[in-house]
């Protein structure tokens, strides 16, 4: 283990690189995988077997616990009643030494059967491709699904049928199916190829839509709906691995950059009877549109689908019919911008309403829907925006949700009533200001409450609705709390400051320990500016956090801005601002906010500004010392978006426009345009493995920097993707290289 630091006057903890990034001594803990029970207050989770706690010695790329030997235990909220449903013994395969490793599991309907996900390997960012066994909880039978496609963790998106009979899932980028009675598998698709592909999605689909699993089951259990994506015109992007064979490896993904030609997304539907495929006839072109969400219509006879134009700006909603194939337009969301709120109904018990989620009234609302779209109550009526629906309690006619309509930079769980009198409650305590998140019982009566503040690591309750009274603390994170009571940590302060229009700005400031303000300070910024994120958040941030502490200990004050167009829950106005202008009127946000805190607080200093960001952040960076030279003397970009033309079609075109309306702003707004400005410290970080943002934007980059003369200085992380976490060391040898370079030239 690492030897920690101590002040010699103070005696405090001062932290190192090696206690946060390869001890990993200062992670939050959080509690097993929960699932509540369909119906009822019961929940289960997954939980160290006893006598086992000492096998949990590994950690993954991004220093969490990988928890090997685990059970699945039940719990009863209102008695406290614990018991083991799924033991090591149970999870033990026949003619096996060790129980499998449990990525994750799920209940079938009826609760007697349980689905068990492992051998889980990464596809892109999560999880998704691994093997499936099934416990029969009669009579605690384990055999493993698929048949002969069983065992090389290939299968994807397993899921049971509603009744329990069947078991569905991808394989090779077609859809079986396997009846458990007779463990047959049958292929519900065939035309799998090179560039089609049954059940799942691109790249592009899974990372801006942020969806993976590509087919629904019938509540009848008699077809399967699913999304078949052509990708031939796509072009592959070539990812070259050079470091782990004797000769370099590639990856080609289709990848539609800016003003390329898109996967054609089409949705059919097949009878588990006669595995048939009916395409549903949806207009337009399928290559010029997007199909983000589809389900069926809380019934087996009608889908729900949502298309979206390539400009974004029109989302429509048609009900299509699961024996003809034929659609009928039910309404359409329109903008003059752009449409990014894509989520699904959450259906009422009548089958006559839906809870639906829209910005049409300028603030992210609840509606309730009737199922012709012709009707539209807002259950959540003021300027504020609802940033997540949790649970909908129809026994008692509330809908519950998660909002903060004071303060951008928490959230707290409120409740407003079915039946649109408006009427809104505050369920949080307000003395749990901060962030607060819920994992809310199918009856509503219970939650897993989980609260965190920007100093506070994550507190695990158990708590009832709505007297949020705490029955069972889950996990306190006690151990990285004290912890924290012994570093030397300096003032946080969040505060707001004026654009030069006058808009408000969210920021806050983390000073030095004992910090003296008769003296100039050097300051650090840290990014992020895109409307993916928000950076100027009161909750816990794990090694980020940890971070901006070390940091600060060292002399540097920690400051962060969001300006406009951010994630932040300000409104419709604020997030549509930035549209065709991505890049410039954000950093025109953030040199003005500068401004204003120098002048603010005078022990900052102005002529010591660094400024460092991942992903967009480092494309905010990249425009901070490119636009702004003469503020911004040292940066760090990890991972940046040089130029928006390299960037996918998806993401790029929603907040930027289509390349023929815009071009003229695509160059503006590219950081690469405005590289000859150059004056300061550059520190430029890519791992060449990166498949989101390409390492093409930044070798372009370099040369920019060089026809101009610009000096600068690089890292390239060797076949890393875009997390910088992979491969041994990575963290600590990355977050060492940024410390130092502020140290150096800040």
């Amino acid at each position: 283990m690492t030897t920690q630091l101590k002040h010699p006057a103070s005696g405090q903890v001062l932290l190192t690189n090696e206690a946060i990034f390869k001890d990993w001594s200062y992670s939050a803990k959080r509690p097993g995988t929960v699932r509540w029970a369909d119906q009822g207050a019961t929940y289960t989770a997954l939980e160290i077997a006893p006598g086992y706690e000492d096998a949990v010695l590994e950690k993954d790329a991004n220093g969490n616990d990988i928890k090997i030997y685990q059970e699945v235990v039940q719990y009863d909220p209102v008695s406290g009643d614990r018991k083991i449903l799924i033991s090591l013994q149970d999870l033990t395969p026949e003619g096996h030494d060790n129980a499998l490793v449990v990525d994750d599991y799920r209940w079938s309907d009826g609760g007697d059967r349980i689905l068990v996900y492992t051998d889980a390997k990464y596809v892109w960012r999560e999880k998704s491709r691994g093997d499936y066994w099934l416990i029969d909880r009669k009579d605690n039978e384990l055999w493993q699904l698929g048949g002969d496609q069983a065992g090389t963790s290939q299968m994807m998106f397993g899921k049971l049928s509603p009744d329990g009979c069947c078991f569905a899932y991808v394989w090779r980028n077609n859809i079986y199916l396997q009846d458990l009675s007779t463990k047959a598998v049958t292929a519900l698709t065939h035309d799998a190829s090179d560039t089609i592909i049954n059940g799942l999605f691109d790249w592009a689909y899974e990372e801006e839509f942020s969806i993976q699993d590509g087919f629904r089951w019938s509540p009848d259990s008699s077809r399967i709906a699913y999304w078949q994506l052509d990708t031939h015109a796509a072009k592959d992007f070539l990812i070259i691995n050079n470091t782990d064979t004797l000769y370099p490896a590639i990856t080609a993904i289709p990848y539609p950059k800016v003003g390329e030609e898109n996967a054609a997304a089409r949705i059919g539907i097949v009878a588990i009877a006669k595995p048939q495929t009916l395409w549903i006839t949806l207009p337009g072109a399928s290559k010029d549109m997007y199909v983000p969400r589809m389900d069926w219509a809380n019934n087996s006879e009608q889908l729900f689908i949502q298309q979206l134009n390539r400009k974004q700006d029109t989302n429509t909603i048609f009900h299509a019919d699961a024996k003809s194939g034929q659609v009928d337009a039910i309404f359409a969301e329109t903008e003059d911008t752009f449409i990014e709120l894509l989520e699904s109904p959450q259906w009422l018990e009548d089958s006559l309403t839906y809870i639906w989620q829209s910005e049409r009234d300028g603030w992210k609302h609840l509606y309730r829907v009737c199922r012709d779209g012709q009707t539209f109550i807002d259950l959540t009526p003021g300027d504020f925006d609802v940033t997540k629906l949790v649970s909908v309690d129809e026994g008692n006619g509330w809908v519950y949700f998660i909002a903060s309509p004071d303060n951008p930079s928490q959230r707290y769980l409120y409740r407003s009533q079915l039946d649109g009198s408006g009427k809104i409650e505050q369920v949080t305590p307000s003395q749990l200001s901060g962030c607060n998140f819920y994992q809310i019982s199918a009856d509503s009566n219970w939650a897993i409450h989980t609260y965190s503040s920007f100093l506070q690591p994550p507190v695990f309750n158990l708590v009832s609705l709505p007297d949020h009274k705490v029955h069972q603390v889950l996990e306190d994170n006690a151990e990285l709390t004290a912890k924290l009571s012994a570093l030397q940590i300096g003032e946080l302060e969040f505060y707001s400051v004026e654009a030069a229009d006058g808009l408000e700005l969210n920021g806050y400031l983390l000073k030095p320990p004992n910090m003296d303000k008769t003296k100039k300070h050097p300051i650090i910024n840290y990014v992020y500016g895109e409307p993916a994120g928000q950076t100027v958040i009161d909750a816990w941030q794990g090694s980020l956090t940890m971070w901006h502490i070390l940091m600060s200990q060292r002399g540097f004050i920690i400051s962060s801005i969001d300006n406009r167009g951010t994630a932040a829950p300000r409104g419709h106005a604020w997030r549509r601002s930035i549209y065709g202008a991505v890049g410039t009127l954000a950093s025109s946000d953030q040199s003005d906010a500068l401004k204003a805190i120098c002048a603010r607080w005078r022990y900052i200093d102005a002529d010591r500004v660094g400024v460092w960001g991942h992903s967009g952040g480092g494309s905010m960076t990249l425009n901070m010392l490119f636009r702004y030279p003469n503020q911004y003397k040292v940066g760090i970009s990890l991972a940046p978006v040089p130029d928006q033309l390299l960037y996918d079609s998806i993401y790029q075109e929603r907040y930027s426009g289509l390349l023929q309306d815009f071009e003229e702003s695509y160059r503006q707004s590219s950081p690469i345009t405005h590289a000859k400005n150059l004056r300061g410290k550059l520190l430029l970080i890519h791992g060449t493995g990166d498949d989101n943002v390409h390492y093409q934007g930044t070798e372009r980059l370099c040369n920019e920097l060089i026809k101009h003369n610009c000096q600068f200085d690089f890292m390239a992380y060797p076949n890393r993707r875009h997390g910088l976490v992979e491969g041994e060391g990575t963290p600590l040898h990355l977050h060492t290289l940024k410390s130092r370079y502020f140290a150096d030239h800040l």
